[in-house]
């Protein structure tokens, strides 16, 4: 009977021991994880930023879409207009395209956009890629 009691002590310190043990290891994994998880997430922001730096990125907002007189005209009148703001022609066969504006949020585009839209008909911000 005496064993049977040494033999439960001995196992609960045991199960104790080991229990604390694995417990300390999780919080080591924890920390690991952590650290793997920073790493991971500086290693996607230097992958952003060189997409960035070969696709571009931000926005712009297109002010015309379709033949070329009416995109000439539409390109002049916003340069008239709005002087100060970036603006392109764009050849996309057989449509031509008028965009104006560098901006780097959807936010200040849409709002740039309210103040076009009440020029122009059908304005639309659209994300720069290639």
């Amino acid at each position: 009977m005496k064993n049977l009691k040494f033999l439960t002590l001995f196992l609960f310190c045991f199960f104790t021991f080991t229990l604390s043990l694995s417990a300390q290891n999780k919080i080591i994994s924890s920390d690991s994880i952590n650290k793997l998880t920073e790493d991971s997430i500086d290693k996607l922001i230097e992958k952003k930023r060189n997409y960035n730096k070969k696709f571009g990125f931000g926005y712009t907002i297109q002010v015309y879409y379709g033949n070329e007189k009416t995109a000439k005209r539409t390109y002049t009148k916003f340069g008239v207009l709005y002087p100060k703001i970036p603006k392109k022609l764009v050849y996309n066969n057989p449509y031509w395209k008028v965009q104006v504006g560098s901006y780097k949020t959807t936010l200040e585009a849409d709002r740039a956009n309210l103040i076009f839209s009440k020029e122009f008909s059908g304005t639309i911000v659209i994300p720069v890629g290639k």
